[in-house]
């Protein structure tokens, strides 16, 4: 189980867009997040008319590394470390480490 997953609300804590807040569109194997807004790049692209792809200057959000945003902790308005624990019904959910609030209900 991973730390981070598709539709979490995270913080950049690292790099250009540090502080900036967004949600996790993409994650890939490698440890790699796509968060929308963050680590926005232009990207020139060749028109394609048989897939009626429109040339020109596209700006699209590019993959940063994981270890370079924290889960966004609604209680305490900060970005927050996550941990994992079994509930009593055996399942494996995710928590907040500074207020030991469950992540996934």
């Amino acid at each position: 189980m991973n730390k981070l997953k598709k539709g979490d609300d995270v913080i950049v804590v690292a790099g250009k867009d540090k502080g900036k807040r967004g949600t996790i569109l993409r994650v890939y194997p490698d440890q790699r997040v796509v968060v929308e807004n963050v680590n926005v790049v232009k990207r020139h692209t060749r028109p394609n008319p048989q897939r009626g792809i429109a040339g020109g200057i596209v700006e699209k959000e590019m993959a940063i590394h994981a270890s370079n945003v924290a889960l966004f902790n609604p209680a305490t308005k900060k970005a927050d470390r996550v941990g994992f624990r079994v509930l009593e019904d055996g399942r494996k959910v995710r928590f907040f480490k500074s207020n030991n609030e469950v992540v996934d209900i």
